[in-house]
């Protein structure tokens, strides 16, 4: 306030000189504006609230987001059982090196899973993606449940349920508040949170979007889950505010137009590749040799 009073005082100063000696209570034009906004800015505790929010540090991610407990369900989180020979982790780390290489010719930080259809893996496929890049050291990644229909990954991580990005975009929480972090070193974790009546009012916001811009400079990765792109509109509104798009297939399951018909929800740039999930060790029997016989070399190795 001390500027604004010193520009008032020589306003005052000018006006009494021009007019003689006499002064006057009134503000010149250009100050009254500035006091209008600090007197009508909201207060919270007895304290004007700051016109914009301060920038998030790695340093209050940390303190804000402890460790939790986490029971996940190791039939299906590949990189939370302790084995790194399990079916399905080469495939994922082999994912994961060709999303790097896209990454040398595109901006490609925040990534949408999603699929034509329900139960074709892209939950699946988001969780054990987000745990395959923090394998590497260094590297965090940040996991947010955005199907705010049919949420299914803290079940799947054995995470709480909430509060989640649902309580974020009403404005009911802060970006730190609603992440959570397990056991698997740099994964972050932010659940859907309280259902509600219509989630694509919600994620079609802008208040999502500067979400992202605010936490991405704490991650390497940003994976959102979203609903199935055909039967509602959230996946093709929330691949506005991504960089990328990856779409799962269900081997045998998925029908072609389905799928023809959710390619063509989002455009020709955003869409990054397509994961064929569910494929059986007799589709790829090369592959499954190969990851035994790496795994056993490279556990020869190690002892």
């Amino acid at each position: 306030m001390s500027r604004i009073h010193e520009a008032l005082k020589k306003a005052e100063q000018e006006r009494a000189a021009t007019n003689g000696g006499a002064s006057h209570p009134t503000f010149p034009s250009t100050i009254a504006p500035v006091l209008d906004q600090v007197h009508e800015r909201p207060m919270i505790a007895g304290h004007a609230t700051p016109s914009f929010a301060s920038p998030l540090s790695l340093e209050t991610l940390l303190l804000r987001c402890p460790q939790r407990d986490w029971k996940p369900d190791t039939g299906t989180m590949l990189f939370m059982n302790g084995n790194d020979s399990v079916r399905g982790t080469e495939q994922y780390r082999t994912l994961r090196s060709r999303l790097y290489h896209l990454r040398e010719k595109m901006t490609l930080k925040t990534l949408l899973v999603t699929s034509a259809l329900p139960r074709e893996g892209k939950s699946f496929t988001a969780a054990n993606l987000a745990q395959v890049m923090v394998r590497q050291h260094g590297k965090r990644a940040l996991l947010i449940d955005a199907d705010l229909r049919g949420p299914r990954l803290h079940s799947m991580l054995g995470a709480a349920p909430g509060p989640g990005l649902s309580e974020y975009l009403h404005g009911k929480k802060d970006e730190l508040s609603i992440m959570q972090r397990g056991r698997l070193d740099n994964l972050f974790f932010i659940p859907s949170g309280t259902s509600i009546e219509d989630p694509a009012e919600l994620v079609g916001s802008e208040r999502l979007k500067t979400f992202l811009q605010r936490v991405a400079p704490l991650f390497d990765w940003i994976i959102l889950d979203s609903p199935p792109a055909i039967a509602v509109a959230d996946a093709s509104l929330l691949a506005k505010v991504c960089d990328g798009v990856l779409m799962v297939v269900r081997s045998n399951i998925t029908p072609a137009d389905a799928a023809r018909r959710a390619r063509m929800e989002f455009p020709d740039q955003t869409l990054v590749g397509i994961v064929l999930n569910g494929t059986s060790t007799s589709e790829a029997p090369y592959s499954h040799y190969y990851s035994e016989a790496y795994h056993k070399k490279r556990t020869a190795t190690e002892s």
